[in-house]
């Protein structure tokens, strides 16, 4: 059949691909499946009851949940009888909710759990549109989603037809989410996307992506980011197996369990993937801690295509038998395929990873275009180390005079919601989206990103800083957790740095330091001119304007909860600058 509309991919399974573990999850201990039936059956009862209580389309409905299956049956259920489904962040503020009930026009809202329902359910009793909080999660006190399903069995001889009837009246370029995009600065804006955004980008990765049917894929990433949501409708669209992950601390544990076949990622996973791998390797001792690191500097210097010579491939191979076969059996040993994206990922992981036999394929993205513009492929010359990969063939893509990247193709929102003005900023007259991000095209149409156009600044000697740049090198560092390079204006860049804390207190422990708490341990004397190496180290590897003259360190560890990085795990600049004024001031003699 042909998959027009998001609801298609279920029905697409039921023709095609039926299974008994369509979706799983895992909970108090067991892994609860569901099979394609039971995930058809569940979204058309949610329908059912929605129609019941007198719901009708392109009512909005917002939902605050974790990952699970029961996501999937209400984004189908409200997709299919032409409601819109607004999915939010857990993690975000109280003020942000306060702007997102009430500006979304939602009507209920659903959240997943005890904690979220007390975080939520006073902001919405003060947001007049709201009508009911109900909760997926049995909670005291509190109305569930099931009595929705309930109402939805005793409706079902009443409804069945007219969901029949509605669905087929649904057309590709009606609306079906919003997606309010976290940002950097400002309030968020709700990113309107109909049915073939998010299908035309799906079917723009068919061919790029190697699965099928008899695959399985571990989740972990928010299903209410762009690129999650899209990455399982894909997923499901080629009739592959979705399993959720109990929550982020258990993601090594679930994939040994499941055995998957490939993630979607976002770097700083990737990144906290390889320190956990490095730390077991500095607990070994002797001859296997010298093979083990012999290894890890092998696959760092790794090239595409052969390119390092017969004798480095022959390394390779014993790397890949003595050391890189562990790396794999930690992810339950059929991992062939990693998909990256929300952010720059190292070009150095993208080596080693893939020297170990764990490809990793970055692409490139934003909410507003569904997300994927550009992607890597699964082998040489359409992956290659640094860029995003080829632009996909469904849509165009230009460089503008000043270097930013503008697209434009079916996979294109339709707008922000209630905000024309703030649309005609980034989509002009000839419906080119302006993305904000600098970058060039290359051979075989690949895309490289160079920096973001609004965080480029000037020195006051009158270089440009590419902050990016310089960030994603110095998180290279074991030491560093997270840095903000700054400087616009100023004589030289400098950087604010949030460290590695875990690794930063290993460290003292084996010298000898002794600390009161972090407070303390960042004003330490090694601890600063062990920082201070680290930067002299790095800063060899940057132009001389681009290099880190002065950093002050934080106490603090930076999380989307503490205010610093967005829900996708972007530095909030102007939120940490305002946090860091005594340190900007120290950096640049101010204070």
């Amino acid at each position: 059949m042909k998959v027009l509309r998001t609801f298609d991919i279920v029905d697409n399974l039921l023709e095609n691909y039926k299974k008994d573990d369509a979706l799983a999850v895992k909970r108090f201990g067991k892994w609860e499946k569901f099979s394609t039936d039971d995930y058809a059956r569940n979204a058309n009862l949610f329908s059912y009851g929605l129609l019941a209580m007198g719901y009708k389309k392109q009512d909005k409905i917002i939902t605050v949940s974790n990952n699970r299956p029961e996501w999937n049956f209400m984004d189908i259920g409200m997709s299919q009888v032409g409601m819109v489904h607004v999915p939010v962040y857990p993690t975000i503020g109280t003020d942000e909710y306060e702007h997102i009930l009430v500006h979304s026009d939602a009507r209920i809202v659903i959240v997943s759990s005890q904690e979220y329902y007390e975080k939520i359910k006073p902001i919405a009793d003060k947001s007049p549109n709201i009508e009911k909080v109900y909760t997926i999660d049995q909670v005291k006190g509190a109305s569930n989603w099931e009595e929705i399903i309930e109402l939805g069995k005793k409706n079902e001889g009443k409804f069945k037809e007219e969901v029949i009837k509605i669905k087929k009246a649904i057309q590709p370029d009606e609306l079906m989410s919003i997606i309010y995009t976290s940002g950097t600065t400002g309030r968020s804006k709700g990113v309107m996307l109909c049915h073939r955004n998010f299908i035309s980008n799906v079917e723009a990765c068919q061919n790029i992506l190697p699965i099928n049917e008899t695959h399985r894929f571990l989740s972990f990433l928010p299903l209410c980011h762009v690129f999650e949501r899209m990455v399982t409708y894909f997923w499901q669209y080629m009739g592959a197996s979705v399993y959720y992950a109990e929550n982020f601390e258990t993601i090594g544990e679930n994939m040994r369990e499941v055995n998957p076949h490939g993630f979607a990622a976002v770097p700083r996973v990737v990144e906290k993937l390889f320190d956990k791998i490095l730390l077991k390797g500095k607990e070994l001792t002797g001859i296997k801690k010298s093979l083990f690191f012999w290894a890890v500097d092998l696959g760092l210097s790794y090239e595409l295509n052969g390119a390092n010579g017969w004798w480095y491939e022959l390394q390779l191979k014993l790397a890949n038998k003595l050391i890189f076969s562990k790396w794999r059996e930690a992810l339950g040993g059929n991992v062939f395929i990693i998909v990256s994206g929300s952010a720059p990922l190292q070009p150095r992981l993208a080596r080693i990873f893939t020297s170990a036999g764990l490809p990793i394929q970055e692409g490139y993205g934003l909410t507003e275009t569904s997300p994927v513009i550009a992607v890597n492929h699964a082998k040489y010359p359409l992956l290659q180390f640094g860029t995003v990969g080829p632009i996909v063939n469904n849509i165009e893509v230009k460089i503008a005079e000043d270097g930013e990247i503008l697209m434009r193709g079916p996979s294109l929102m339709m707008g922000y919601y209630k905000d024309p003005e703030r649309t005609a900023e980034v989509i002009d007259k000839d419906g080119w989206f302006h993305t904000g991000d600098i970058g060039e095209i290359h051979e075989h149409n690949i895309l490289q990103i160079t920096d973001r156009k609004k965080e480029i600044f000037k020195l006051s000697t009158g270089k440009y800083v590419a902050p990016q740049i310089v960030e994603n090198k110095f998180k290279e560092s074991q030491l560093i957790e997270q840095l903000m390079v700054v400087g616009a204006g100023e004589k030289y860049a400098a950087a604010i740095i949030s460290p590695a804390f875990e690794y930063l207190h290993g460290w003292c422990f084996k010298n000898g330091i002794k600390f009161r708490d972090n407070a303390d341990l960042i004003k330490k004397p090694k601890v600063l001119a062990r920082y201070q190496k680290e930067i002299d180290k790095l800063n060899e590897t940057l132009g001389r304007h681009n290099q880190i003259k002065k950093f002050e360190l934080t106490a603090d560890e930076w999380t989307p909860l503490t205010g610093e990085l967005s829900p996708t795990l972007k530095l909030r600049r102007k939120e940490i600058k305002e946090k860091y004024r005594a340190e900007f001031d120290r950096l640049y003699g101010y204070a």
